[in-house]
């Protein structure tokens, strides 16, 4: 085959050969620099996005582990500031510490109960309002806490043959609770009287030191001390349906002994002089009638008008006339063994008492008081 010959025109120029490679050639850098361009705005998103989640990782989950392993979990010191805490009957270590810590007193219940694992009094953690500080050690915490000192609470004692109005008035001393919340309180009906008081609780606010918590309120205050007798009671152990009549028997007693050994003694007089129907002729329930103290009446006190006028009427008083203690109650229980019919302080100052069986020997004693009343000017 004979090869065809191409025009001229046709040929190969080697100049348009170079000016087509020097156009592909800056095609190919274009190209090239624009792939650098988007590879670097990847490089630069995925950067910033992986540095973000690092950062968020590391702030939200890695950091708090790292710091928490490394930092402790229990303040240092005495702390700052005045915290009132209030722990609740029954609380375990873990409750406590769980207050503690909602209370910012200690850093976590964690370091509490680890505080409480080395001291076996923390067992002995009493119920109550403590005024404790703000960020202290677990272990300062605990010792606030076994400290009596530390605990917020009102003290009221209230001495036993003490009258309902002046049991009152104690109260009202102590707690700064009016007079008017405590008597309305004490005959409200809501603070556990039993049947045979007929709503009053003369006799029935059982002699006592008490602590109460700074919020206590005057029901709260006179439950408490209703309660108390009736745990008296049982303690004694008092039958059910004598209770009433040891109650007067026992307020008698209570202010008419001084001294411990006499108060069998002169809870057998009371006995005897009820079961030979012989007036009772105490000194104690003509003051309760007329209101007054002391330890004389006049002949004019003797004959007021009032069924706790024991030398008027026969019998025992209609009510107790104070508050008994539970040496009273057992008394009243279980009087000593005796003959006596009369008895006297001839020295009130020591509480010495006599106690005769016949009215001419208790003349003679009654007479060695009035010889103290005439040295003392009484």
């Amino acid at each position: 085959m004979t090869a065809r010959k191409l025009p001229l025109s046709e040929l190969p120029n080697a100049a348009d050969d170079e000016a087509d490679a020097a156009e592909r050639s800056r095609l190919r850098r274009r190209r090239r620099r624009q792939r650098q361009r988007r590879t670097a705005i990847v490089l630069a998103v995925l950067v910033v996005l992986f540095g973000t989640s690092a950062y968020l990782v590391w702030d939200n989950i890695a950091r708090p582990v790292v710091v928490g392993f490394f930092e402790s979990n229990d303040y240092e010191g005495a702390g700052s500031g005045t915290v009132q805490v209030q722990i609740e009957a029954g609380d375990s270590g873990r409750a406590i510490g769980q207050t503690l810590q909602e209370a910012d007193v200690v850093k976590s219940a964690d370091a509490f109960v680890e505080a409480t694992r080395s001291e076996p009094r923390a067992a002995s953690i009493q119920p109550g309002t403590y005024l404790l500080r703000a960020q202290m050690s677990s272990q300062a915490a605990l010792d606030l806490l076994l400290d009596p000192s530390s605990r917020v609470s009102i003290r009221a004692a209230v001495p036993e043959g003490l009258r309902k109005d002046q049991v009152f008035e104690r109260l009202q001393e102590a707690t700064g609770i009016p007079l008017a919340d405590l008597e309305a309180a004490a005959t409200s009906g809501e603070v556990g009287l039993p049947a045979e008081a007929d709503g009053d609780p003369e006799g029935y606010l059982f002699p006592a030191t008490y602590e109460f918590e700074p919020d206590v309120t005057a029901t709260e205050v006179i439950t408490q001390m209703v309660e108390r007798h009736r745990q008296a009671m049982e303690s004694v152990g008092v039958p059910e349906e004598l209770r009433r009549e040891v109650l007067i028997k026992a307020s008698l007693i209570e202010k008419e002994a001084q001294l411990d050994e006499d108060f069998a003694k002169v809870a057998r007089v009371i006995a005897n002089r009820l079961e030979i129907g012989m007036p009772l002729q105490l000194d104690s329930t003509v003051n309760y009638a007329t209101g007054k103290g002391g330890i004389t009446t006049t002949p004019e006190d003797r004959e007021t008008d009032s069924p706790y006028n024991t030398y008027k009427y026969p019998g025992l008083p209609p009510g107790p006339i104070s508050s008994p203690g539970e040496k009273a109650l057992a008394a009243a229980l279980n009087p000593a063994e005796g003959d006596w019919l009369y008895f006297v302080a001839v020295d009130p100052e020591t509480g010495e008492t006599r106690f005769a069986e016949t009215a001419e020997e208790h003349a003679q004693n009654v007479e060695v008081f009035r010889q103290w009343l005439r040295e003392n000017d009484a």
